[in-house]
């Protein structure tokens, strides 16, 4: 036999005899790691290669965070020199949840997840990174990734710091940090540590048979905040081919920008909060602050669930941040990739079963619209008993998550080619009183319903097909519309143009009106009162 064929035989028994990426170590650029069988059985739903994903838990992506790193950008992971066994999840970063019974939590908490049905590990399959938002973990069960593993794509979800850890500003932070980077700004080390995943990801998950230059990030509340920085970022530039932000963004002139997870604040301003903070903590300097035990700046920081007066969030520093969300839109300084974005019934303000009475509904509606709009606004969301007033209250809160969605996504088409998809979750979990609540949606998003303990009945695994089915789409190619798994046709996706229609999901398909006519006009005309955010 020619010895070039034996050879090519050879290399095709090789590959054929891979069958799975657990059985093989895997190489990185810090050290070998060996992963691990994601599921022993067979599960409920719509999984079909169950058996040949493998999940790798607690990889570093970075240094210790503790210390004199404490307050700094991430450090480079220290390499290792035996197999690092991937079994188990990584610490919590403090401050990141308060469910503290359940998790190791310590500063050395910036490490990655990984979950890939590859069977080998130049498969370059398409890749997405997960960003969990806020009080949660990357080990959280919601945000398990092997739902998506089995169609296709290698999922990443990772820790990252919060609270006075990832946000902490001050003067003498700015000046140490303008010596490795040139600008004279503090305070978003959680953002850097974001960016510093998705930097580990690109150089490192070819390995894992992910594809490097296809990766699309992602993530819900504060974790598409998150994902907006790494949309708009001068750092994370040719690192993505597409973002898909749920429940975060909104017409930057809306009030709310400056409230929900994607608000951010001055650098002036997060300088003197660490001032105060620093003060609080009865020290200082830095070095002092540094010096503490982790404890000390938990109980003292915006812990989850604690009434602290600090508001530790992002910074408009002009570096990891280019410039004011309405600039970023409106200069095109966000990077030209497709987009999806949306909202969902029960959230931002709206409340499901809401008890309000006709007087607490108009004294709301008051604290919110002044004046003339007043009037206006009760106009179009009328009242006269406790029903009427839970439904008009609901449906203006409804119709500014919608209406601001979509006027984002008209900014966006000014200075921008990529398609952005807008939609709308109704769809409420069976088990549950919150209705289609905030992070309703990621159970079916993600595929992953056998990992949560709710009561699920047939109509959820169908819908959870229909959800994945575009998102997984979107993560190939771009573009959510296509075949489901099965081999079905979508309904379709239309990319939101001057069209005044959003993509109903979960209890319905296809597009829909965003609101009647009169209210979206009435949105519109009191947004441009406002300042931009």
């Amino acid at each position: 036999m020619d010895k070039a064929l034996s050879f090519a035989a050879f290399l095709l028994l090789t590959r054929l005899s891979a069958a799975t990426l657990y059985d093989t170590i895997i190489q990185t650029k810090y050290g070998a790691v060996q992963g691990y069988p994601a599921f022993s059985s067979e599960t409920a739903g719509n999984l079909t290669h169950w058996q040949d994903v493998a999940v790798w838990r607690g990889i570093p992506f970075a240094a210790t965070t503790a210390g004199k790193n404490r307050f700094k950008e991430p450090q480079p992971a220290s390499p290792w020199n035996s197999t690092l066994y991937a079994s188990s999840w990584g610490p919590v970063c403090p401050s990141a949840t308060s469910d503290t019974g359940n998790y190791t939590i310590n500063e050395d908490c910036l490490n990655l997840n990984i979950w890939s049905a590859a069977n080998f590990t130049d498969s370059r399959l398409p890749v997405v990174m997960w960003t969990y938002p806020a009080a949660s973990t990357a080990a959280d069960s919601l945000f398990n990734g092997g739902g998506m593993a089995d169609k296709g794509i290698v999922f990443v979800n990772y820790n990252y710091r919060s609270g006075s850890f990832g946000w902490l500003s001050h003067p003498d932070l700015s000046k140490e940090f303008y010596k490795v980077s040139g600008s004279n700004s503090s305070g978003n080390w959680a953002m850097l540590d974001q960016f510093a995943a998705l930097e580990w990801v690109y150089n490192n998950i070819a390995a894992f048979g992910g594809d490097p230059d296809h990766i699309t990030v992602m993530g819900q509340s504060a974790g598409s905040a998150a994902t907006q920085h790494m949309l708009n970022s001068p750092l994370t530039k040719g690192l993505i081919v597409g973002a898909i932000i749920e429940s975060g963004v909104r017409d930057p002139q809306d009030p709310l920008c400056s409230s929900l997870a994607e608000n951010y604040i001055t650098l002036a301003d997060a300088e003197l909060q660490g001032i105060e903070y620093l003060k609080s903590l009865n020290v200082s300097t830095i070095e002092e602050a540094r010096e503490l035990p982790m404890d000390d700046l938990i109980s003292g920081s915006s812990t989850p669930g604690s009434s602290s007066s600090f508001s530790f969030t992002a910074v408009l520093d002009y570096y990891a941040m280019p410039d004011t969300y309405y600039n970023t839109l409106v200069k095109g300084l966000a990077h030209n990739v497709p987009v999806i974005t949306g909202n969902t019934k029960d959230e931002n303000g709206a409340t499901y079963n809401l008890s309000i009475t006709v007087s607490e509904y108009l004294s709301d509606m008051n604290e919110t619209f002044s004046g003339v709009w007043l009037d206006h606004f009760l106009k179009q969301y009328p009242a006269n008993d406790s029903v009427t007033a839970r439904g008009a209250y609901d449906s203006q809160w409804t119709d500014r998550s919608k209406v601001g969605t979509w006027m984002w996504a008209q900014l966006w088409n000014t200075t921008r080619t990529a398609s952005v998809y807008t939609y709308f979750w109704d769809h409420a979990p069976p088990g549950q009183n919150q209705g289609a609540h905030h992070e309703s949606e990621i159970n079916y998003v993600l595929n992953n319903l056998y990992d949560t303990d709710l009561p699920w009945e047939s109509a959820d695994y169908t819908i959870a097909e229909k959800m994945n089915s575009y998102w997984v789409n979107f993560i190939k190619t771009g573009d959510p519309n296509g075949l489901d798994s099965n081999g079905n046709a979508l309904v379709e996706w239309a990319a939101t143009n001057s069209s005044k229609v959003v993509q109903h999901v979960g209890d319905g398909w296809g597009n829909i009106p965003i609101s009647p006519p009169a209210r979206v006009e009435l949105f519109e005309q009191w947004f441009a009162t406002l300042p931009y955010f």
